[in-house]
């Protein structure tokens, strides 16, 4: 191998990582364990695989895969990355890691973004779903609810309020409760007190069409719910 390709091989072999992130990491609150997942799955982008398992990002650190997953899933809740669709070029659809609001938060931090408030209320509700669950959520379900979060812009009480209404219905699963909140916007409902009035005038209407018709009953969105404390 000639001196040109040894040299060419070493720059091929660079990676550029932020001085950004190395100096503020922490204070975005970003743990040692999580900035370690983060440059190896920005190695990984650099080498062409936008999805690496948490088995082949364990590979490269002093970290078990099971606590690689929690990581990952920790990275989503914090939305400091994404999950995004993309396709190749034989137009196949893929899932891969996007760590464009890592960036963001990095280079344009909004108010939204630094409220320690609204992240305090956001990690409880991730909390709350993975108590009701009974498990640990995916990473797929933790981008779900940070798509509530700020594409759909749900408050947190409302999304809470859906996911008691999927435990009293016995549909524990994110379709329904999606499909709650879908209904919800839908009517205008933002507030759980407009969800509430909504629900007690569905009630009436309900009562009026089982006296006339017992069958093809519509199962409401709005139920036992709306009556506890």
């Amino acid at each position: 191998m000639s001196n040109y390709q040894q040299y060419q091989t070493i720059i091929n072999d660079q990676m550029t990582i932020p001085v950004r992130l190395i100096e503020h990491y922490k204070e975005i609150g970003m743990t040692d364990d999580e900035l370690l997942i983060v440059l190896q799955i920005k190695r990984f982008l650099h080498q062409g695989n936008s999805f690496p398992t948490p088995g082949e990002l364990a590979l490269h650190g002093n970290i078990t895969e099971e606590d690689c997953s929690k990581t990952l899933r920790s990275l989503i809740q914090k939305q400091f990355m994404v999950i995004e669709q993309r396709r190749n070029e034989r137009n196949v659809l893929n899932e891969g890691y996007s760590l464009e609001p890592l960036w963001e938060k990095l280079y344009a931090p909004s108010p939204k973004q630094s409220s320690k408030e609204e992240q305090q209320t956001h990690d409880n509700l991730f909390v709350l779903f993975e108590q009701e669950f009974g498990r640990l959520l995916s990473p797929f379900e933790i981008e779900t609810i940070n798509i509530w979060l700020d594409q759909d812009e749900q408050e947190p009480a409302l999304i809470k309020a859906a996911l008691r209404e999927a435990v009293l219905m016995g549909k524990l699963n994110f379709k329904y409760i999606d499909r709650i909140l879908r209904e919800w916007k839908k009517k205008g409902i933002k507030s759980v007190q407009q969800a509430r009035e909504a629900g007690k005038q569905f009630r009436g209407h309900q009562k009026n069409l089982e006296q006339s018709n017992k069958q093809n009953r519509d199962v409401s969105l709005y139920y036992n719910w709306l009556d506890e404390e």
